[in-house]
Parts: C-alpha cells; sequence; structure tokens
C-alpha cells in the first residue's frame, strides 16, 4: 500500500470521520487557515487515482468516502515505518520506546500486561 502525503492524510482523517462527505464538508472539518476548495478537491481525485477514495455522482457534485479503512492504512504505514525505521524488528521498536520515551511503571505494566495476555491466546 502506498504512503500518504500529509496534505493526503489529512482529507483521510476527515474522511474516516465522516463516514463520506461532499469537498465542503472536509472543507469544515479542516483546522484555520483551511486551504482553498480547489486545493482540497485536488487532493481528493489524487486520493481517487491513489484508490484511497471513491465517489458517488449527483449531477456535477460528487460525495467522497474511503475504499480504504483506517484500520487498514494503519496497519500498512505501521509495516513500513517498522520496516524503515526498525530492521523490521518490533522487539527493536518497543526497545527504542522504553528506553527513549518517558513510560510511567503503570503503562509499562499496561504494555506487558496486554503482550501476555496476547502471549497466552497463542498458545
Amino acid at each position: 500500500m502506498r504512503e500518504l502525503t500529509k496534505a493526503e492524510e489529512q482529507i483521510m482523517q476527515i474522511l474516516w470521520e465522516l463516514g463520506k462527505g461532499f469537498v465542503n464538508d472536509i472543507m469544515d472539518k479542516m483546522p484555520e487557515p483551511k486551504p482553498a476548495y480547489n486545493t482540497v478537491s485536488t487532493i481528493v481525485r489524487i486520493l481517487e487515482k491513489k484508490e484511497f477514495v471513491g465517489h458517488n455522482a449527483y449531477g456535477k457534485t460528487h460525495e467522497y468516502f474511503p475504499l480504504v479503512s483506517k484500520d487498514e492504512y494503519s496497519k500498512g504505514f505501521l509495516k513500513g515505518f517498522v520496516k524503515n525505521y526498525f530492521s523490521s524488528s518490533y522487539k527493536n521498536l518497543v526497545s527504542f520506546f522504553s528506553k527513549n520515551e518517558d513510560l510511567s511503571t503503570k503503562e509499562i505494566e499496561d504494555i506487558i500486561n496486554i503482550l501476555q495476555s496476547e502471549l497466552e491466546s497463542k498458545k
């Protein structure tokens, strides 16, 4: 799966939240300063070409909707991130965060419990 630019991802986040919408609906959810209508429209059409977004036509007006779920994109993005920055090792990723982030004891315990539960379900 192809990675999105920041602008494309921002629009996808809005479409995932909305479920479907017109360019004006997307514009309404964008933070200030809002980009031009034509800019948003162009990015949405790029997302269509990349097959992330589909549309329903109502005359000259188009209602857009995601073709790729947020979960599906997140999994692909994370897989690429781990591959590119942590040599495809989730162990390296966890080690990095445990050493370089200010995790509380509670957060570390929660992570251990999640992993322990996952380990037990795989046995």
